[in-house]
């Protein structure tokens, strides 16, 4: 197979296979077999295409191949006889008229789809599984890919795929777009794994790397078409929002060498434009829905405001501070508060924002947080106080998993050095 028929499959698969496996799936009533019935279309292109040429439309002749395998796979099993039935009599219709496969998937993409997301990030799973089975069947990653994304066994990955499958089937979560109160309840479990991989790929919990942009990417992907399923959901829009414009910053973040890149010395000349244009324009439709701002869209709007400035010291940091004492009152948050400290000492001083991070250190889902310890270093030596904040900053490189970060922490600490003082 030549290496163009091959990246020509990789990119149908990657846009068609969330399309294909949630039509299979509302078809079959059986996530799994779905995804083994598009899979076994993707291995069928692979042994065709090179041959017969990649046909004018690649998307339906996926999932005609996957619906003949179900029709195959139903009378193999001698059971389904309705659904065999029913796909038969689809199939030969169709045929009979010469089938626009593609029109056919267009008619369901949509409700199919959200049908699949909503599935994927189930409450019923635990978080990690949610993560890797939305990265599977909505994102068309491959086992080794999600593994190397977080840094895990890929039998790990696998596993857990399986598993999800297997509580799916035997909690018999419907494949269904789920209706009033429930709806907003699933659609936060929804943003939650989208924010997850794209926070893993903004910043990297652990491995060489301090960023992961292919992850943001991903999950930039993946709220884009949530947006265009759920166009009246205000919290939906902020969190492509807040995505947008954070992944603008991602050529800014890195060195040449690939060392972290705080924010105040970035290049904000490197900011993707694009990126921070579709991100303040999703900010708009998010308060244009008249509903009050969730979570995301306040991130977001605070994201806006570094967007907008033209340096750190042109920031509206007093408005990043009421948006985040407001983001605090709406889901109260240790990092929340945080973050808001960071924003106070900005906007009136760092000895105000000290006495905030100060109430902060003893809070037990605090203690083993590396960026409390490393804004307590950060104000301490804007307070002149250099051998205090030289020991933060060793405290904050002992609890980050980031080489990378762990490296910055600890070039501060040793800047915190007098000068002529050797490391003990």
């Amino acid at each position: 197979m030549s290496a163009d028929v091959r990246r020509i499959v990789d990119a149908v698969w990657r846009m068609e296979s969330a399309k294909l496996i949630a039509a299979l799936a509302r078809v079959t009533g059986d996530v799994g077999l779905a995804e083994e019935l598009a899979q076994d279309a993707l291995v069928a292109a692979l042994e065709r295409w090179p041959e017969s040429g990649v046909p004018d439309k690649p998307g339906a002749w996926l999932m005609a191949t996957a619906k003949h395998r179900a029709i195959d796979t139903f009378r193999r099993a001698q059971r389904l006889e309705r659904k065999t039935a029913e796909l038969g009599r689809e199939l030969q219709d169709a045929e009979a008229t010469e089938p626009d496969w593609a029109a056919a998937l267009d008619q369901v993409v949509e409700d199919d789809l959200l049908r699949l997301v909503f599935l994927s990030c189930h409450p019923v799973l635990s978080r990690e599984a949610r993560v890797a089975l939305t990265l599977r069947l909505i994102g068309g990653l491959a086992t080794d890919e999600i593994a190397r994304a977080f840094l895990v066994a890929e039998s790990t990955v696998a596993q857990r795929i399986v598993r999800a499958k297997r509580t799916l089937t035997a909690a018999r979560v419907p494949f269904e777009v789920p209706a009033g109160p429930e709806f907003t309840a699933r659609l936060s479990s929804v943003l939650e794994v989208i924010y997850l991989v794209f926070n893993e790929g903004y910043s990297a919990t652990a491995g060489q790397d301090w960023t992961r942009p292919a992850l943001c990417r991903e999950a930039l992907r993946m709220g884009r078409i949530l947006a265009e399923l759920t166009p009246g959901e205000s919290e939906v829009h902020g969190l492509v929002a807040l995505m947008e414009i954070q992944a603008s910053r991602l050529p800014a973040r890195v060195s040449p060498s690939g060392a972290p890149v705080l924010l105040s010395d970035q290049d904000r000349g490197a900011w993707d434009r694009v990126l921070i244009g579709r991100g303040l324009a999703a900010l708009e439709r998010a308060e244009g829905t008249r509903a009050a701002l969730g979570p995301y869209a306040l991130q977001a709007a605070i994201a806006a405001c570094h967007a907008r400035a033209g340096s750190v010291e042109d920031t509206d940091w007093r408005l990043i501070a009421a948006l985040y004492e407001a983001l605090a009152e709406l889901t109260p948050s240790p990092v929340v508060e945080l973050n808001r400290a960071v924003a106070v000492s900005r906007a009136y001083g760092p000895a105000a924002g000290l006495e905030l991070v100060d109430a902060l250190t003893e809070v037990p889902a605090l203690r083993r947080y590396h960026l409390l310890p490393s804004v307590r270093g950060d104000l301490l030596v804007q307070l002149g106080r250099p051998s205090e904040a030289r020991i933060e900053f060793e405290q904050a490189a002992s609890l980050t998993r980031n080489q990378r970060e762990r490296a910055l922490l600890l070039e501060r600490a040793v800047a915190c050095r007098p000068s002529g003082q050797l490391r003990g």
